[in-house]
């Protein structure tokens, strides 16, 4: 622990581009703020949910803003592997120990493989012990899937829910959807979900054979990226020309009234 005069570092939350393991990469200035490359480019220690993916964000950041540490001395280290298997606020999980640089003085980051950390990936077990420890959380600007799915689906961005992953079994994730129509008819309360990419055909089936004609019902996909597809429509008309999702593009659903 610090002494007294000991200034704590800060923990930036720094967002990745939505291009991991896509065909197309686009230009970082073009879906991250400079001031976002620039305070990024100026950390040596990082938490990351994959130090690979990480290292190739910080070679990329580096052709925009010289890297203050060169990359083979940056000092990168990785979620547990609990938290990516049963989420961050599973019994067991502890990260404060991952604190210990912003305790000695030095600024970090916290960086998943894409999009804002502890936002629908890792990371809000750290973000919670950084709070309880006393350090700064800073979160930067920089692209978020979910908002940009739900800015572009025309449904209700002033009441909505994040609701993750949905069952894998078939007849617990009818359920589920059927529970979550309910909430958002009774509410006007939008749902949000997301899937692994090679189940996503699975759970587009699923939504539009459990939803009802009327809900109004967004696919999103390559977000930020040249591919980018927004579309939204009642369920009545995408049973008409439902499409087929391939099983490596990340997507976002949404539904509601």
């Amino acid at each position: 622990m610090p002494t007294s005069t000991q200034a704590l570092g800060r923990l930036y939350l720094v967002p990745a581009p939505l291009d991991f393991m896509c065909e197309t990469q686009v230009p970082l200035t073009q879906v991250m703020p400079l001031h976002t490359l620039q305070i990024a480019s100026e950390l040596s220690h990082w938490v990351c949910e994959n130090a690979k993916s990480t290292r190739a964000l910080l070679k990329r950041i580096d052709a925009v803003c010289p890297l203050k540490t060169p990359l083979q001395s940056q000092h990168l280290v990785e979620l547990p592997r609990l938290v990516h298997k049963k989420g961050d606020h599973a019994a067991g999980v502890d990260t404060s120990g991952l604190l210990a640089n912003a305790l000695a003085g030095h600024d970090m980051g916290l960086v998943s493989e894409a999009g804002m950390p502890a936002v629908a990936d890792p990371g809000s077990s750290l973000v919670r012990a950084a709070h309880d420890a006393g350090v700064e959380v800073i979160p930067l600007v920089g692209p978020s899937s979910l908002l940009l799915a739900l800015s572009a689906s025309g449904l209700n961005g002033q009441q909505f829910a994040f609701v993750g992953y949905l069952p894998q079994d078939a007849s617990e994730r009818a359920q589920r959807i059927q529970a979550l129509e309910k909430q958002a008819l009774k509410t006007g309360e939008t749902q949000i979900c997301i899937e692994t990419p090679y189940r996503n055909q699975a759970l587009w089936q699923a939504l539009l054979g459990h939803l009802q004609a009327n809900t109004r019902l967004c696919r999103s996909s390559n977000l930020s990226l040249p591919e980018m597809q927004n579309v939204s429509k009642r369920v009545a008309d995408w049973r008409k020309a439902p499409g087929e999702l391939d099983k490596h593009t990340p997507v976002v659903f949404a539904f509601g009234p």
